[in-house]
């Protein structure tokens, strides 16, 4: 490790340590490192442009970005809580099912963890704890962890992100993932099943069965976006990226023309929301664009692998130990700065190992997902936080088993790959 990046590295922490925006911090130290090297400046904006404009897969951000955020403006997420309600809401914490199973459902449409707790699960924090049913903590807790699956089920953008550094097929990746998410959701639900029992929560008043065909009908149009999604994806019509721009029209043609929720001024709202989303993933890929330029030059990945290999690490060892360090960085980094800059130093050496880049990725945004649940740096508790104003001690304190339930289910993933690759081999996948 030569000296000029010693001194890169304590810029990029120096900064983020002060508080600076990590792409901003990212981008200072890459210049700091070519300034110190002799190496030309423009070197820093030629890699972020040639980055970001000829990488077709990266357009899928915004448009998934934009189809959650028509997907939370419409009265779309009140059809499907009433349908999940329908559904789920007839046992003993129904409305703990309910914010799971509306979890579920909503990843297929949305992408993104923070989309999912900001929107779908505001709306159910609202029910849950309306006349003193259920505690806030307790609500905001099951929200913020069953929003982790989000990312899990396609679509995904962390694994479009992880895409982008391991070269790896995003369809496979989103089949991938489809049965991880799922046992994420049941192993949440078996904590809601013992907590509702020791606790003895009320049992809802249950829909009646001749309101389901009703209620199905009127949810089934948001449903079949996942469909769509997919078919379009594994029946050949579509690249991922363009099954994104598939999802944002469809999504803006349900609110719009099917349910006459969208009106031009929240339109504007929306695309504006989306656009300063969209720029800020964009401004953390540019930093860790020219950032991963950087580590190739001092040929950091190919040093991890040998050293790894020297050591004889099994793959599952190897893969636990990855587990620990991302569950670590998850605890003071984004998942995007661990996706963009941290992952790609292990590409190789899972290469060397022999182990599988669908299950790895999956494994790694699993990780990451994870992360923002985990203090100091839980995003999700903040944006639950900020949205509800529920205090984030009472969130912390009711987590700690939903958290560990997530654990369990990170670690059969990481221990049984065909957990992973099970869909994606039914799909040519070798």
């Amino acid at each position: 490790m030569s000296a000029g990046f010693l001194l890169c590295l304590a810029t990029l922490f120096g900064l983020s340590a002060i508080g600076a925006p990590i792409a901003i911090a990212m981008i200072v130290a890459a210049i700091v490192y070519l300034g110190l090297t002799g190496q030309d400046l423009g070197l820093a904006s030629e890699q972020i442009l040639q980055g970001l404009y000829t990488s077709f897969i990266l357009l899928a951000v915004p448009l998934f970005i934009a189809a959650a955020n028509v997907m939370n403006a419409g009265t779309i997420s009140d059809r499907l809580l009433r349908f999940c309600i329908a559904l789920v809401g007839r046992f003993r914490g129904g409305l703990g099912y309910v914010n799971v199973v509306a979890s579920l459902i909503f990843s297929g449409m949305s992408g993104s963890a923070i989309a999912d707790a900001a929107g779908i699960g505001k709306i159910i924090i609202q029910m849950m704890t309306k006349e003193g049913r259920y505690s806030r903590g307790f609500a905001a807790a099951i929200t913020a962890a069953s929003a982790t699956i989000g990312p899990i089920i396609p679509p995904s953008i962390p694994m479009v992100m992880y895409a982008l550094v391991s070269d790896t097929s995003i369809g496979y990746l989103f089949l991938g993932g489809i049965l991880p998410g799922l046992l994420m959701g049941l192993a949440l639900m078996v904590i809601i099943a013992a907590i509702a029992r020791r606790k003895n929560f009320a049992v809802e008043t249950p829909t009646p069965l001749r309101a389901m065909p009703r209620l199905t009908l009127q949810a089934f149009p948001a449903l079949m976006m996942p469909v769509i999604l997919l078919f379009g994806i594994y029946g050949g019509a579509t690249t991922p990226t363009e099954a994104a721009a598939v999802a944002a029209a469809y999504a803006f043609i349900l609110a719009a023309v099917f349910y006459r929720t969208l009106s031009m001024r929240s339109l504007y709202g929306i695309l504006s929301d989306s656009a300063r989303s969209s720029a800020a993933v964009g401004l953390v890929i540019g930093g860790a664009l020219i950032f991963n330029f950087i580590v190739a030059s001092e040929n950091i990945p190919a040093t991890v692998a040998v050293m790894l290999k020297s050591i004889e690490l099994s793959p599952i060892a190897f893969l636990l130990l990855i587990n620990l360090l991302l569950l670590g960085l998850g605890c003071i980094l984004d998942a995007t700065t661990i996706l963009l800059v941290i992952v790609p130093l292990f590409i190789p050496a899972c290469r060397e190992l022999g182990i599988d880049l669908v299950h790895f990725g999956v494994v790694v945004v699993v990780n990451t997902m994870i992360g923002l649940i985990t203090p100091p740096y839980g995003i999700l508790l903040f944006v639950i936080n900020a949205t509800t104003g529920i205090p984030l001690r009472a969130m912390i304190r009711e987590i700690v088993p939903f958290f560990c339930a997530l654990l369990v289910a990170l670690l059969l993933i990481t221990l049984l790959p065909e957990l992973v690759l099970y869909l994606p081999r039914q799909f040519g996948y070798r």
